[in-house]
């Protein structure tokens, strides 16, 4: 191959992953720019977040061995216990392994009685403990199951979704075995998901640094830049004197 059918065919490749991989480039500078712009905690609504203090009760609480049996569950399988509040009850929250995955069971913990999962009406009451701006609740939602681009993906299942208007434009997500706030989601959220979405071009799942795109276009980019370097390199004053010589 001639030095000068080497130029060409090198232009023509630099032009066609130019303008292919110029748009995941402005993509990524488009997401970048949001990411170092916002401010993260505003993202995850942190700043809607109400502080939360456990007030220890005044009557003493049952012993867990009280319902840690085989009839009920089995202490083998137990990953961890915890006292948590729920609307002002002690409760404790026993998480254990099944066949399927981790399961949550509620118990009261001052009679060690098994509770019942959060109702609805529970639910947007936990909800609307955990924020801290008044806001009138626009729309309640039961999950029973998420697919892998929603915003409640990979959290504990069902939940409730609790909307909330102005000044808070937020969806509170509550889980209904375990008993507590999950997660925030606004549309500040919602944006950087999906420019986090383009940035790692996982578009099945959103959280995969590792897919094959990625990897494809990674090893693009570089090719290009060095076919940039080849072309400036081929075609200055410099080496074009020396090979002239």
């Amino acid at each position: 191959m001639t030095k000068r059918q080497l130029i060409q065919y090198n232009r023509k490749w630099h032009r066609y992953l130019g303008v292919v991989l110029g748009i995941q480039f402005l993509l990524w500078t488009l997401g970048g720019l949001y990411f170092s712009w916002t401010n993260i905690d505003e993202i995850r609504g942190d700043y809607l977040k109400k502080k939360s203090f456990v007030s220890l009760p005044q009557q003493d609480l049952v012993s867990p061995s009280s319902f840690l049996n085989p009839g009920i569950i089995s202490s083998d399988g137990i990953v961890s216990i915890e006292v948590i509040t729920i609307l002002n009850q002690p409760t404790y929250r026993v998480i254990y392994t099944s066949k399927t995955g981790n399961i949550s069971r509620l118990f009261d913990a001052l009679t060690g009685l098994p509770r019942a999962p959060l109702s609805e009406k529970e639910a947007t009451s936990v909800a609307m403990e955990g924020l801290n701006v008044s806001a009138a609740v626009t729309e309640v939602e039961y999950l029973k199951n998420t697919h892998k681009h929603h915003e409640y993906r990979g959290r504990p299942l069902p939940a409730y979704a609790v909307t909330f208007a102005k000044p808070a434009n937020t969806t509170i997500y509550v889980s209904e075995n375990y008993g507590d706030i999950q997660t925030f989601r606004s549309n500040k959220w919602r944006a950087f998901d999906f420019l986090w979405m383009l940035h790692t071009m996982d578009y099945e799942g959103r959280d995969n640094f590792n897919n094959i795109l990625l990897r494809a276009f990674a090893i693009f980019g570089l090719f290009t830049i060095l076919s940039g370097f080849s072309l400036y390199i081929f075609t200055s004053r410099i080496f074009r004197k020396k090979t002239s010589k």
